[in-house]
């Protein structure tokens, strides 16, 4: 452990607990990007998290905030301190009445619904997965497949954040509204979420059914019932066979029904059709042939018509959730619904090879994997809504997701030639990407253009976090305005090196440029100078709890 840490821990608060280990390796689910952080920290109390704040603006270092890594991207990539909430995973209270759940930020969506469950409440919506926090699947903006809900961050009714200068701060839609909006999507550069209140719903079941149907059936009901008939609906689009799997579900009081499966869905299937994806890293054209393959055997057909399908009926939670099978890339923008057709029929056109795509890209001996899985939400009534949320602001939004699994960690040979397309075209489209997703051909100048509330964003989190304890390379790539020479601010991280990692994925390498204590300077003038900073944009509150502070717009 470097010596100044050392020094500082047996300054601070001794008898707080330093939950560290500096061995760890963080690696995204996905094994996209890995990391080697210097410590690695697990806190189990407030006042741990507090140290640790405490602690790194002492010792100059950054903070990244990780729950299980299911980001594919670099966001959560560091070599300074990482802190991991898994331990900080408590229900602090439950009002049945009311439906309002407090929660510690770091309990996992899975861990939360078993809670949820002995209330006889659940989660409204989910993604397609349960193994993010709380915190993590809110401060990216994650998303179910409804055009009766938006993202998950809708059903938030507070939160607490503990800022860079080790103070708790509560915001809410009545309670310093510009830190909730900001926060709502976070991206972890705020802050460490610490506290979450949510409103659940009444437990249920679901009522399931699939379908292969053929892709210009899909697009024929688009402006009629496709995404309004069901509370929840999804669509897999495979594009060579040109058919969709069309999923829908609503709410009953049915009792749990489960499926009838084909071989394909089980355990062999899993590993017939990874080994399969690997055979088609060395001869990329048996895709298409492996597309029509696995919908045979599982639909009894590749062309939609007169295919088998399957229902079921499962609790609202597990129904809800998706196997995403291997490593993969993630691909996800937000589009208008309306400009969908269009979208598909224009990608559909440059896959197969045909006219109509007006994609300045070739596509000769390109081939994908599949599906593309395109779902949908409604934020237009939220209110208040995040400065970062991608969806459309005025009507349902689209989302198409360009997966590209990773058989056993190998990159698809396919994988920069489509993604530089897909982007372009759903750029065209006015498409916002998934923050946590991988996207290649964005800026920070796009992103400034595609978010007129951006700058109110970025002024929070200046307010908050005038040193940058929770920045790192990602964020000022996507998010900081781009001015030459501009230097880092002190404790913003900086990427310094990728290199191919062993067993596959990209290690990944920082710094933090001003870490080192100059001579002139001790770790007291350090803080003396974050505190002047602090009480530019903040106030203590008399009307409020002790440990909470009170945003004052700086003009």
């Amino acid at each position: 452990m470097d010596p100044l840490v050392k020094r500082e821990l047996q300054r601070v608060d001794p008898d707080v607990p330093f939950r560290a280990s500096p061995s760890h390796r963080h690696h995204t689910w996905a094994r996209t990007f890995h990391s080697r952080p210097e410590l690695y920290i697990q806190p189990e109390t407030t006042e741990e998290i507090q140290k640790i704040i405490t602690l790194a603006r002492k010792c100059r270092r950054r903070i990244v905030t990780v729950g299980c890594g299911h980001s594919p991207s670099d966001l959560t990539c560091t070599s300074s301190w990482m802190v991991n909430l898994d331990k900080y995973n408590k229900i602090i209270k439950v009002n049945s009445q009311s439906k309002v759940v407090v929660m510690q930020a770091g309990i996992r969506l899975h861990e939360l619904d078993k809670e949820l469950k002995s209330h006889a409440l659940a989660m409204p919506n989910l993604g397609s997965i349960n193994q993010q926090s709380i915190a993590g699947a809110i401060g990216t903006a994650t998303h179910g497949s409804s055009t009766r809900h938006g993202i998950l961050s809708q059903s938030v009714l507070g939160l607490k954040i503990m800022l860079s200068n080790g103070r708790t701060v509560s915001c809410s839609a009545e309670q310093n509204l510009d830190l909730f909006r900001a926060a709502l999507v976070s991206l972890g550069a705020l802050g460490i979420i610490t506290e979450v209140t949510f409103r659940a719903v009444p437990r249920f079941n679901i009522e399931w059914q699939q379908s292969l149907v053929p892709m210009e059936s899909i697009k024929a009901d688009w402006e009629s019932d496709l995404w309004t008939k069901a509370e929840f609906t999804r669509v897999w689009w495979f594009p060579y066979i040109k058919s969709a799997v069309k999923w829908r579900a609503e709410k009953t009081d049915k009792p749990l029904r489960s499926p009838k499966g084909s071989w394909m869905s089980g355990r062999l299937g899993y590993h017939v059709y990874h080994i399969l994806l690997y055979a088609a890293q060395y001869i990329p054209r048996l895709l298409p042939v492996i597309e029509k393959f696995v919908i045979t055997v599982q639909y009894g057909n590749a062309d939609g018509k007169n295919s088998t399908g399957s229902s079921g009926v499962a609790d609202g939670h597990a129904g809800l959730l998706m196997n995403c099978l291997y490593s993969q890339f993630v691909n996800e923008w937000a589009i208008p619904l309306a400009k969908g057709p269009e979208a598909i029929t224009r990608l559909s056109a440059w896959l197969n090879g045909e006219e109509g795509s007006r994609i300045p890209f070739d596509s000769k001996g390109l081939y994908v994997h599949a599906p593309i899985e395109v779902r949908v939400s409604d934020t237009s009534s939220t209110t208040p809504r995040p400065y970062l949320d991608n969806t459309v602001p005025d009507g349902p939004t689209l989302y198409l997701n360009a997966t590209l699994y990773r058989p056993y960690n190998l990159d698809p040979p396919c994988h920069e030639r489509y993604y530089e397309a897909f982007e372009w075209l759903m750029k065209e489209m006015g498409g916002r990407p998934h923050w946590a997703k991988n996207f290649y051909q964005v800026s920070s100048e796009y992103t400034r253009q595609m978010y007129p509330e951006l700058p109110e964003w970025l002024r929070v989190r200046e307010e908050v976090d005038p040193e940058g304890m929770f920045l790192g390379d990602w964020h000022r790539r996507y998010l900081l305005p781009y001015v030459e020479n501009m230097p880092l601010l002190p404790l913003e991280e900086k990427e310094t090196n990728r290199e191919r990692a062993t067993g596959g994925g990209v290690d990944w390498s920082g710094e933090i440029p001003s870490k080192a204590l100059s001579p002139q300077n001790s770790e007291e003038s350090f803080d003396l100078m974050h505190g002047v900073e602090a009480e530019k944009s903040m106030m203590l509150d008399a009307g409020m709890d002790e440990d909470s502070i009170m945003l004052s717009r700086t003009e």
